[in-house]
């Protein structure tokens, strides 16, 4: 495996640089729109609701399923996988960032309330930094579920580390296998540790 490493080490950046960009991709995507759906959810909670039930289904349906669906549109590649994620991230995204939103005590939102602040105010100045912590559960769920869906859109010719996985299978090289697996866990790893840092500091 070290000798594979060492001959093909420029092929496992370009897998894992081209993983790292649908990540970012669907992530700035993602957390735009669960941005604007959470404000609106916060207006008028019945939508919030029927939204977080609508993302449910589509969480539950195999992403090769919805790839298969995209392509006719999209057609093969990066963009059908970046649909497709954040598609799949809309569900653990709102549902966190709603569930921590109205699990602010509602005497805190009155009393902000009574002074004067708007929803809008509210949402910005009390509840969304005191609900930190469920935000940042949702962004963590997010990114390991990207990685992971990511790595079945290779099927797509999207890119990323699942062109090793799926390589290695066909040709029976474990090199591959081993390799892209280890990649995609460090990743995961890797990234989650980074957030866990990122809320420690907000939190300090």
């Amino acid at each position: 495996m070290i000798q594979y490493l060492t001959r093909h080490y420029d092929d496992l950046l370009r897998a894992l640089a081209e993983h790292l960009q649908i990540l970012a991709v669907t992530l700035v995507f993602s957390l735009l729109i669960a941005a604007i759906l959470t404000i609106l959810a916060v207006y008028f909670r019945r939508f919030g609701e029927a939204l977080i039930q609508i993302f449910s289904v589509i969480y539950s349906i195999p992403s090769l399923a919805l790839f298969a669906l995209l392509i006719p549109l999209t057609g093969l590649g990066m963009t059908t996988a970046v649909i497709v994620l954040t598609a799949y991230n809309q569900y653990l995204l709102l549902g966190n960032f709603t569930a921590g939103i109205f699990g602010v005590d509602s005497g805190v939102t009155e009393a902000a309330r009574g002074i004067g602040m708007s929803t809008f105010q509210i949402l910005v100045k009390v509840q969304i930094p005191l609900a930190k912590k469920a935000l940042f559960t949702g962004i963590e769920l997010s990114v390991v579920s990207t990685i992971g869906i990511a790595t079945i859109a290779a099927m797509i010719n999207a890119g990323g580390l699942g062109t090793l996985l799926f390589d290695g299978l066909r040709t029976m090289n474990f090199n591959k296998i081993i390799l892209g697996s280890i990649l995609s866990a460090v990743l995961a790893l890797g990234v989650n540790a980074v957030l866990k840092c990122l809320e420690k500091r907000l939190e300090s």
